[in-house]
């Protein structure tokens, strides 16, 4: 079993965003050093709590100050751009960085239509038009347009020998055969919505046709993770994570707040109903109570790989969390 790490690089209450930023950083070599695959970041708009605004600046940071780890998006708002740009930033990134940039793309808006409409320049762009984004993403990044293409004559520079990998993220059987059909990787949103993770992945691989990035079919499930030495601390931690979740479900702020204010916090029946159903997002508690999970997991979406996410308050659990994990299983 493969673990990655994605990172939204969520505002904890009374810090500042370069904090965060630095957190980002020490937190990427930090999983390197433990053994992680990969590290990806995030792309959020329009927020105060989540300061992962430019996956590709992040990404060309974090690659600078790591040497092994692999370096993605999770991932690029393609929608809102235009492929060829988005292909010319990914080959820049892999010509300084060889063998070690994943470009993950996302059919996500972003944001509300006016954050939407911010970033298009006011232009409209239908989200319908993914599947044909994703296409021509892929033959820029490949130079291999067919020849039929209006831009058939127009090349993604640099023309570097090692193209970064593209992959799909999505929650959906649609998303999954927008992936396979190409030859594209997946990536199962099992943290934002885990219901269609089995039919996901299954259409993915029974459509899966080999392209000229990858071979074989490859998936990656990302999921929410809190690891600690003992059931009951695994659970105090998650708190954070769970009234975190809960008030971005409530559009009332993307900052992870601290333990101290979540116990002064009281709340509605509804309120923990909703933890409690956002808790199939998430795995909670000791490492081997994860491991097993994760294994049942493996063995329902046939995957190798978790991508873990960790948003709680305290930086310094959060580094245990993914260390208790790697110890455990890598």
């Amino acid at each position: 079993m493969r673990l990655s790490v994605l990172d939204q690089a969520p505002v904890s209450i009374g810090d500042r965003p370069e904090k965060t930023l630095e957190h980002t950083l020490e937190l990427a070599k930090w999983t390197e050093q433990l053994g992680y695959h990969r590290y990806w970041v995030a792309e959020h708009h329009n927020t105060s709590g989540l300061v992962s605004t430019s996956p590709e600046i992040m990404m060309t940071r974090i690659a600078s100050v790591t040497s092994r780890i692999r370096v993605g998006s999770g991932g690029i708002l393609l929608p809102q751009y235009s492929p060829y740009k988005i292909a010319e930033n990914a080959k820049t990134m892999a010509g300084f960085f060889p063998n070690r940039i994943d470009i993950g793309v996302g059919r996500s808006p972003g944001g509300s239509q006016l954050t939407r409409s911010a970033l298009t320049d006011d232009q409209y762009k239908s989200l319908q038009h993914f599947p044909r984004q994703l296409s021509d993403l892929q033959g820029f990044l490949h130079n291999s347009l067919p020849s039929h293409h209006k831009f058939r004559l127009v090349k993604a520079g640099p023309r570097i020998e090692q193209v970064p990998p593209l992959w799909v993220l999505g929650l959906s059987e649609q998303g999954a055969k927008n992936a396979a059909e190409l030859g594209l990787g997946f990536v199962f949103g099992h943290f934002i919505n885990p219901k269609n993770g089995v039919a996901a992945l299954k259409t993915y691989y029974e459509n899966f046709v080999p392209s000229f990035g990858m071979e074989k079919a490859e998936s990656i499930v990302c999921i929410f993770v809190v690891c600690a030495e003992t059931e009951e601390e695994a659970e105090e931690l998650a708190l954070t994570q769970d009234q975190w979740l809960l008030n971005v479900g409530k559009g009332l702020g993307t900052k992870v707040p601290s333990l101290e204010q979540v116990r002064k916090k009281s709340l509605t029946a509804s309120e923990l109903d909703r933890i409690k159903a956002n808790r199939d997002r998430c795995i909670i508690g000791t490492p081997e109570t994860v491991k097993r999970q994760l294994k049942r997991l493996q063995d329902l979406y046939k995957t190798d790989e978790f991508m873990i996410i960790t948003n709680i308050f305290d930086f310094e659990a959060k580094k245990k969390s993914y260390k208790l994990l790697a110890e455990t299983i890598l």
